[in-house]
């Protein structure tokens, strides 16, 4: 079982943590967590693919153990974190790789991936949504957030931030809620706890509405490119339903979907699965 190594790197004036796991002169692949994870919930997929593949896993500013100063006084929106990001594999020196992305990793991913389309080999989109049809209810109380930013609305998304609210991400719709191990949203929850983090959150739960404002343009990104993507996918996701696993097949010939028994966290529960599908969907374009 190959060991994953943990590092930290100094950009963009952010002091970044990150694992890795395999051989340096291996195929790459950069995995990009979500809210309100880390790199942490990929600490079983990493040791899987590295055998075949040089896995790198950082954690996003406001997130895992990624270190922000203060007299950075960084803005905490999408653009910023795929800026951070950016820098982050020039740092590592990246030039091509393949992109896993999940919940928040895929609107900094896509990001990334329009930025700098040459560095793009192929996307895996876990629960990473690119589309309106792919908006599940559980939005709705975010959604009203976007309409009208004010701190009635704000405050009322702060319950999604304590250990309950993390918890049921994780839990919610699951089929087998007993392979979902405690550490993980425990962690999260410890984690989004830390002074002036909430807001690092709530701040980034308003930003997202530019996510979907971008969603044109990353379906644009899909047309023109047509990179190959692998979109698997957790059905029983409340925040991001299979419709949107199956739409990006409506703008780029080379997607390909794959449901799961599994919910928004599909990792937890499914990592074996998600794992053979990767290296499935690999096999076909790296030799």
């Amino acid at each position: 079982m190959p060991y994953t190594s943990t590092h930290y790197v100094q950009v963009d004036g952010v002091k970044v943590f990150y694992r890795e796991a395999g051989q340096k002169d291996a195929p790459i692949l950069l995995l990009l967590h979500g809210f309100p994870a880390s790199s942490f919930q990929y600490r079983e997929l990493i040791p899987i693919l590295a055998n075949k593949y040089r896995v790198i896993a950082p954690d996003m500013p406001g997130f895992g153990f990624t270190e922000v100063p203060l007299e950075r006084a960084y803005k905490y929106t999408f653009d910023a974190l795929a800026t951070t990001m950016l820098a982050f594999t020039q740092a590592l020196q990246l030039e091509r790789y393949t992109m896993y992305v999940f919940d928040y990793g895929a609107p900094t991913g896509f990001r990334m991936a329009m930025a700098h389309p040459e560095r793009i080999l192929a996307i895996i989109s876990q629960n990473g949504n690119a589309y309106e049809v792919g908006l599940g209810e559980a939005w709705i109380p975010i959604q009203r957030y976007w309409k009208e930013p004010s701190l009635e609305n704000r405050l009322a998304l702060q319950p999604a931030l304590s250990l309950e609210g993390i918890r049921s991400q994780y839990i919610d719709g699951v089929p087998h809620p007993e392979r979902v191990k405690p550490e993980s949203y425990t962690l999260d929850t410890a984690l989004i706890a830390r002074p002036g983090n909430k807001d690092i959150q709530l701040d980034l739960f308003l930003d997202y509405a530019n996510n979907v404002n971008l969603y044109p343009e990353f379906q644009r990104y899909f047309r023109q490119f047509k990179p190959p993507l692998l979109a698997i996918w957790g059905k029983f996701d409340a925040f991001f339903l299979p419709a949107g696993a199956e739409a990006f097949s409506r703008d780029d010939p080379n997607a390909i979907s794959h449901l799961l028994e599994a919910g928004h966290f599909a990792l937890e529960t499914d990592v074996e699965e998600i794992a053979c599908k990767i290296l499935e969907f690999l096999a076909t374009i790296i030799n």
